[in-house]
């Protein structure tokens, strides 16, 4: 019975082998047919700006303005300019952190996606993972997974792009990991993080942990380049 049973575990191995190389000859063709859809406008564009097509970008979200901004280095500054701003098309929850997986809320942080979290089989089109939880997540046993940008326009958790506009910001983001950007860094905030606009939300729960973001927010706000983050005492450190 032995050879049989080793037979048989080799025809499942082999099998699970064939479907991960469809699925991924699947998520080449639908990447390789969303960059011929947006490439030619996208270096067009990055042309007129000083700017190009491959080099490392930063993304910010503001989940009440329902903006996703995009921002491509400088080659000569070395600083990170506004390429494109975003419509968010769906978002669920309410301003504040996400807490427990199924509790609907977009989380509130910095993230980074590398390579290996880039998803073109994803069931809405194109996407990326986030990365959460993230370290300061965990550290306050917040729980959940697959927190996604991806295309389509419905969402729980996740930001909704529609298909037009994920196939832009997938092809910018693939690109710049082909370029060599090893992750590239994804900023969430409830809100534009502004002092004014900060101080409505004193006596709110999260006044503090917005305060935390804030500090990152004011960051790239002077110098134009994401900061490097940790985590410490269970604080965001810059």
């Amino acid at each position: 019975m032995k050879p049989i049973v080793v037979t048989c575990l080799l025809g499942i191995a082999s099998l699970a082998s064939c479907q991960d190389r469809e699925k991924s000859a699947l998520g080449d063709a639908r990447a390789t047919a969303a960059a011929a859809n947006v490439r030619a406008d996208l270096e067009r564009d990055l042309t007129a700006a000083g700017l190009h097509f491959g080099d490392p970008v930063f993304i910010r979200a503001f989940k009440e303005e329902k903006q996703l901004e995009l921002f491509v280095r400088n080659r000569a500054s070395g600083k990170f300019e506004l390429f494109r701003i975003y419509p968010i098309a769906a978002a669920s929850g309410v301003a504040g952190p996400k807490l427990v997986e199924g509790d609907g809320q977009v989380p509130e942080g910095f993230y980074h996606v590398p390579p290996a979290a880039m998803n073109p089989t994803s069931r809405y089109h194109l996407a990326f993972n986030i990365g959460y939880p993230n370290e300061f997540d965990r550290a306050h046993q917040r729980t959940g997974s697959a927190i996604m940008v991806h295309g389509n326009n419905v969402s729980i958790g996740c930001l909704a792009m529609t298909d037009a506009k994920i196939e832009e910001i997938y092809t910018l983001c693939a690109a710049a990991h082909q370029g060599g950007q090893a992750y590239f860094r994804v900023h969430l905030f409830p809100f534009r993080m502004t002092s004014a606009r900060l101080e409505e939300t004193a006596g709110n729960p999260n006044h503090a942990f917005w305060q935390n973001l804030a500090e990152g927010y004011d960051h790239f706000e002077k110098n134009q380049i994401p900061p490097d983050v940790t985590v410490r005492k269970g604080r965001y450190q810059f």
